[in-house]
């Protein structure tokens, strides 16, 4: 092609308003096109998707997670960016909540239908964009909580019994203590014996009777591990409203169970 297409304001501003691309990549992506608006279109794609390859490895601690509580459902999408000032952004927001509404219909395998829409995203904004985790629940008794004022902590509960408010509380637990498993029968029984060598190898344990040493083990496990926080075992952690007694005996009290639960974290803890 000789010389340089002239390429109108206007048709700028409408690829910009199409692709949410900045002007000047607007522009050259015209030029390079002829004005064809649809090949400046897909080659701006193209150019975003390069563009996302290279930030693909950047860390995303910043962010939003969102959460939507309907009658019988409740939905939760945790979506992380690089910087603060993207997190604020209406297209990073608008994004979010149009994967929060897909999964609240959809399910979670809804997010992968998004991945070229994120794409473009990432080479409209200039920063690595992930979808942190997504996750909806049915049945039983629901609620979510959001860690104010960042937003950047999020987890959705699934009691079986119980009110709504306990499953708050116990929300609003877990997004403070981090568990990894509901209960000790779903520690995976390599991670507890790893543990356990850990402990027995220790000189903490090895300087007692050999008598004596499984059971100052079964002590340090119950304590120092299924009881820890972050991490450990929700039931066992220490119930942060009350830590005179478990989240498990709390449960209890109110005639409740944990059918289910997750955490989603942009800031990565």
């Amino acid at each position: 092609m000789s010389g340089v297409t002239e390429i109108s304001a206007s048709l700028v501003k409408q690829l910009r308003d199409q692709t949410g691309a900045g002007m000047m990549a607007c522009k050259q992506a015209l030029q390079e096109t002829g004005g064809d608006l649809e090949a400046a279109r897909t080659l701006l794609r193209e150019k975003g998707m390069a563009a996302a390859g290279k930030r693909a490895d950047r860390a995303t601690t910043e962010g939003l997670v969102g959460v939507l509580v309907e009658p019988g459902v409740v939905t939760i999408v945790g979506l992380g960016c690089e910087t603060e000032p993207v997190s604020k952004n209406d297209a990073f927001q608008a994004f979010g909540e149009k994967v929060l509404r897909a999964v609240h219909a959809d399910g979670p395998a809804a997010v992968e239908s998004f991945d070229g829409e994120r794409t473009e995203l990432i080479a409209q904004l200039g920063e690595n964009i992930v979808i942190a985790g997504a996750e909806r629940f049915e049945g039983g008794t629901l609620a979510a909580y959001v860690h104010p004022p960042a937003n950047k902590i999020g987890v959705v509960v699934q009691l079986e019994g119980g009110t709504e408010e306990l499953a708050r509380q116990v929300a609003m637990h877990i997004s403070f203590a981090a568990p990894h498993y509901t209960s000790r029968e779903d520690v995976p029984a390599d991670v507890v014996a790893a543990e356990r060598q850990i402990y027995l190898n220790s000189d903490e344990v090895s300087s007692k009777p050999e008598q004596a040493r499984d059971k100052i083990v079964d002590g340090m496990l119950a304590k120092r591990f299924f009881a820890a926080a972050p991490g450990g075992v929700l039931l066992e952690q220490a119930w942060i409203h009350d830590a005179s007694k478990t989240v498990g005996a709390a449960l209890d009290e109110a005639g409740a169970k944990v059918q289910a639960f997750a955490r989603v974290s942009v800031a990565g803890s």
